[in-house]
């Protein structure tokens, strides 16, 4: 199945390592670092269109993790995979 993470981006289900609340996880020091880390290593999409609430790190075949940045709700993102529909 697949999870439509915002905008026109569908990630694989068994890709998705996390959903991470944006705000309330950038406050941890280890969650900046790992941000900046992977940005620096240009592996952060930003698909929110707008100000991003959540993050989702998936495994890529070409790289060892992609973040995605989503103007969707970690909640909401949760129930999107809970579903097992492709929602778009």
């Amino acid at each position: 199945m697949y999870l439509h993470i915002g905008q026109n981006e569908i990630v694989p289900e068994n890709r998705v390592v996390g959903i991470f609340d944006l705000d309330k996880c950038s406050y941890g020091k280890r969650t900046r670092e790992y941000l900046a880390k992977a940005e620096s290593e240009g592996v952060v999409l930003d698909v929110s269109g707008a100000l991003p609430k959540s993050f989702v790190v998936c495994d890529h075949p070409y790289h060892p993790q992609i973040v995605y940045l989503s103007q969707l709700g970690p909640a909401t993102l949760q129930k999107r995979a809970e579903s097992m529909e492709l929602e778009l």
